[in-house]
């Protein structure tokens, strides 16, 4: 039985993780062609701004400033920022409305990006409403064939070393310390490299980021003034999906920890209870075999069954 549902499991996440790609694919396509022509649109405008104000004003005007100001506040929120005498697009491209499914149904929802355009927000409704539920379906499937890696290492390492409590311990201890290098303190390092942030500025967005809490102050792939490769998006969607199921399962484990403990002291209680319940009866069967005992000994002496009532009487209570 146990065969059959690791065949299952197995068989089972590569499917799901096919169509959670593909869904998070579908999304980032469709997200691409409602927000991307208006990103093209606002970074147009935005040019075209800057050049009028170059040209026709020598002297900058309150009113000409403040619309450039108001342009660039509309451009930076659609993901547009001048550089020089161009504009950077790159947030509303292929990768980047791929980054932003995966934050939407993880529901960390950074905050530093959203559609702009009526048709891109009621699809982000609907595609958050199946995804959703589709993301926990699948970190629920990785979260559980973890464990029963964990587990299946540490049945061979029982076989093979006749090892008892100490394998499970230690196959849960490489499996903690394995989950904190690759989750939580060597993707810092690329944090580091690829956005200028420290150390301790990266470690703080990947707990952030893996624990869905998402404040948006720190978000990868933001800075105009860097040149991102085209897999570091794609990489850090993957690293957020296998990186929260490998946080909830250690969260699960905490809440199952507790919950025994819980269980322990309730079992204790209730243990104690039944002791003393026990022994009050065992006194209450002494005290009647110590009457029948007696009663006995007085028969004895008199010779006849009718010379204790203590006996008839205890014998009738038993």
């Amino acid at each position: 039985m146990g065969v059959v549902v690791g065949r299952r499991r197995r068989w089972g996440v590569p499917v799901l993780l096919l169509a959670y790609l593909g869904y998070v694919g579908l999304g980032a396509g469709v997200l691409q062609a409602l927000e991307r022509p208006a990103e093209v649109r606002a970074a147009r405008r935005l040019i075209q701004q800057r050049w009028e104000l170059l040209a026709n004003h020598t002297c900058l005007q309150g009113p000409a400033l403040q619309r450039l100001i108001q342009g660039i506040i509309e451009a930076y929120k659609s993901g547009v920022t001048i550089q020089g005498n161009t504009t950077s697009l790159g947030r509303w491209d292929f990768s980047g409305s791929f980054f932003f499914s995966i934050s939407a149904i993880t529901t960390i929802g950074y905050g530093n990006l959203s559609p702009s355009t009526a048709a891109g927000r009621i699809f982000c409704i609907l595609f958050a409403l199946f995804g959703i539920p589709l993301n926990l379906v699948l970190m629920n499937e990785i979260g559980q064939l973890m464990l029963l890696g964990v587990q299946r290492s540490a049945h061979h390492l029982e076989e093979m070393f006749h090892w008892k409590i100490k394998a499970a311990l230690l196959m849960k201890t490489c499996a903690l310390v394995m989950g904190l290098l690759l989750f939580l303190l060597l993707p810092p390092l690329l944090f580091s490299n690829k956005e200028g942030w420290t150390y301790e500025e990266s470690f703080y967005y990947s707990f952030i980021t893996l624990s869905t809490i998402g404040f948006g102050d720190y978000v990868i792939g933001m800075n105009p003034d860097r040149t991102y490769p085209s897999w570091y998006k794609n990489v850090i969607s993957l690293w957020i999906l296998f990186g929260m199921a490998w946080l909830a399962l250690i969260i699960k484990c905490c809440i199952n920890l507790l919950e025994s403990s819980s269980d322990f002291c309730q079992c204790n209680r209730k243990s104690i209870e039944l002791l003393e319940d026990v022994m009050d009866d065992d006194k209450k069967n002494m005290t009647g075999l110590h009457s029948v005992e007696t009663c006995n000994g007085k028969d004895t002496k008199a010779g006849g069954p009718g010379g204790c009532h203590t006996h008839t009487d205890s014998t009738e209570a038993l």
